[in-house]
């Protein structure tokens, strides 16, 4: 299935919780390839990010779509 999501997360489901509306599913994730972040110039250069610096990359979003 291809996506244009580009923060994946391949995983396989260890837990299926369903509700009466709702459903929890529990995704054990693999060690994840490269992350893609895409922000503005002047973040870059506000934060002084060059190669080699540690960061912590926060995902952020309203939902998460599972493909399968």
């Amino acid at each position: 299935m291809e996506l244009s999501a580009r923060n994946q997360l391949k995983g396989k489901v260890t837990n299926v919780e369903l509700g009466a509306v709702m459903a929890n599913i529990k995704i054990e994730v693999e060690d994840p390839n490269t992350i893609t972040a895409v922000i503005t110039k002047e973040s870059a250069e506000r934060l002084g990010l060059a190669e080699g610096d540690d960061v912590v990359a926060l995902i952020k979003s309203t939902e998460v779509i599972v493909g399968k």
